[in-house]
């Protein structure tokens, strides 16, 4: 074997089924553009200590995603104007509930995401077959097509925007949210219109990871820029590279051990997050158990 032979093999292993499959270079681009608008989203929920809410909000949309896929099939459009119907009711009636009642907010958003939940099983049990839902449940980043692909551009660019807009009290709100309260009014408005941002990106995330596994590629990789960022812009910029990451490594494993694609993905997010966790220069377990530095004369 030569050296440009050997060489070779790697960058063949790498890249070659992005070059050679126009599929896998509609997955790869699909799911990148997810993470461009999900993994900043994932890092404000985490900020905000909105992990598990934004888990029930993933699948608050089934319901509807439900209903859109049995009654049009497989289309784009149908699909997601059921799931951010649901999504939007669910996060309104939490909201509501939570104002009008001694039930909190956290507690509230587990009811109902047990409810929608529950629901949207039932109705792709009833009416379609186990094929029907196991597309809902974990999705087909696979068989993105160019409208898809689209769809998911769009909201990313659509989410990037929002997030320019409403940076300055989502930031102040994760640091002192009752200071937020006391100068401005804009706390509420940044707080519905962030919800909606994660709404719009669970939507987008059940198209290529489905409704169990769109929350994975939005909070794994923010969990995992903890241990290497010490600010915010820092933590974004980490979050988008593991979650790049993981796409395009999840999508590898996914074909060449003939792996689900989507699980593939949220896995090696999952395992960057404990690599992150062990190795991460920011209070990462390995840096802990180093000894400690003594101070000298």
């Amino acid at each position: 074997m030569t050296a440009a032979d050997f060489l070779h093999a790697p960058a063949e292993f790498l890249f070659g089924p992005f070059g050679e499959f126009a599929f896998m270079k509609r997955a790869l681009v699909g799911s990148l553009a997810l993470c461009l608008g999900a993994v900043p989203v994932g890092v404000f929920l985490m900020l905000r200590r909105m992990s598990l809410i934004g888990d029930t909000m993933a699948h608050a949309i089934l319901p509807g995603v439900a209903v859109g896929y049995l009654m049009s099939g497989l289309s784009l459009t149908a699909m997601s104007i059921g799931g951010l119907a649901t999504g939007l009711a669910v996060a309104l009636l939490a909201g509501l509930v939570t104002r009008t009642t001694v039930i909190r907010e956290d507690a509230s958003f587990a009811a109902f995401h047990l409810i929608a939940l529950s629901i949207g099983v039932v109705i792709v049990s009833v009416r379609g077959s186990n094929i029907d839902l196991l597309h809902v449940l974990f999705g087909t980043v696979l068989a993105l097509d160019n409208g898809a692909v689209a769809f998911l551009a769009s909201v990313a660019t659509v989410t990037m925007a929002a997030l320019a807009l409403l940076y300055r009290p989502l930031v102040i709100e994760c640091i002192d949210p009752i200071f937020l309260r006391t100068v401005s009014r804009a706390g509420g408005l940044a707080h519905i219109g962030f919800l909606m941002l994660l709404v719009l990106n669970m939507v987008a995330g059940f198209h290529a990871l489905g409704t169990l596994l769109a929350i994975g590629i939005m909070i794994l990789p923010a969990v995992g820029a903890r241990f290497w960022a010490h600010d915010i812009t820092g933590l974004l910029l980490a979050a988008l590279m593991i979650g790049a990451l993981s796409c395009w490594l999840g999508l590898l494993a996914s074909f060449h051990l003939d792996l689900p694609s989507g699980p593939a993905i949220v896995l090696v997010a999952g395992g960057l997050y404990l690599a992150s966790m062990l190795l991460g220069a920011n209070g990462g377990l390995a840096w802990r158990l180093l000894p400690a530095r003594h101070l000298e004369a």
